[in-house]
């Protein structure tokens, strides 16, 4: 390719959008098009503001860095390669984490839920003080509810240490390493034996028939963070079971499934599952009481 062909970075992201498209790839690891993460691309490789595109099209770019974000498109366009791993970032909200292939991308809808405290569910966010987080993997979740319930210590709890070492970099980062207890555990096994006001968890929930089809860019991903058995709910059953013992009176149990409600409904509808609002409608997140687990 010639590479005198681009200029500025107009022609770069011409370029990578149409590239994407070409190849088909898969967004759903942040960006929603071609062109969103043509741009994020874009911007990260220069390391010019995330959120000033326009200012900077059509500026006159170095030999070098025309290379740069040459090899950045080929990647994720070749290799199919999720943009979160090639820039190491991922952002929830306003929140920015550090990720590498040792750990699933962030991405959650109760990330939605967080900044307005599970309202109406939780009348009093400052009596929130013992929060679980189960299958933390970068630890997103549990920083940012550290985060919303200042007078809360939160235990994130994950089977895999490769998926722990990420979350202690993020832990640090954010400076919360006194109020974020990370723990290596299948699911409750080596979680201290107190109640906690909440217990939230986006666990893996890909039924097997869909983890057949998954687009390429989730074979980058560890598949322990992804497979949750023949309906999903394998370890979400496990969850469900043990949480009971775990709450305290007035406690909630909030879940992800993803788009498996109709197995967690299958599996769980009798306890009376409340589906709470996100951006993607009422059927990603379900929340049980301390009493409804008491059934």
């Amino acid at each position: 390719m010639d590479t005198t062909l681009f200029t500025t970075p107009r022609d770069l992201l011409r370029y990578a959008t149409t590239r994407f498209n070409t190849e088909g790839l898969f967004f759903g690891h942040g960006s929603a098009e071609a062109f969103d993460e043509a741009a994020y691309l874009l911007l990260h490789t220069l390391k010019l503001p995330l959120d000033k595109l326009e200012p900077f099209l059509d500026a006159r770019l170095l030999p070098e860095e025309v290379q740069r974000v040459l090899a950045v498109i080929e990647r994720r366009a070749t290799d199919r390669i999720p943009a979160a791993y090639i820039t190491n970032e991922a952002w929830l909200g306003t929140y920015s984490f550090y990720v590498d292939e040792r750990t699933i991308v962030p991405r959650s809808y109760i990330a939605e839920l967080i900044p307005e405290y599970f309202a109406p569910w939780v009348n009093n966010p400052e009596g929130i003080e013992n929060v679980l987080e189960l299958c933390t993997g970068s630890g997103c979740l549990a920083i940012m509810m550290a985060d919303a319930f200042p007078d809360a210590q939160v235990d994130a709890a994950d089977i895999s240490p490769d998926a722990l070492a990420v979350a202690q970099r993020n832990v640090d980062t954010y400076k919360l390493a006194g109020r974020v207890n990370l723990i290596a555990s299948d699911l409750y096994a080596n979680v201290p034996a107190r109640k906690y006001d909440l217990i939230v968890t986006n666990p893996p929930y890909v039924n097997s028939g869909s983890m057949a089809q998954l687009p390429k860019e989730y074979l980058h991903e560890p598949q322990i963070a992804l497979d949750g058995g023949s309906d999903g709910m394998d370890l979400v059953r496990k969850i469900v079971a043990g949480a009971a013992e775990r709450l305290t009176d007035d406690g909630l149990l909030i879940v992800e499934i993803g788009n498996e409600k109709a197995f967690a409904e299958a599996a769980f509808g009798h306890l009376g599952l409340t589906w709470l609002t996100t951006s993607q409608g009422d059927d990603m997140v379900f929340l049980l009481t301390a009493d409804q687990l008491k059934l």
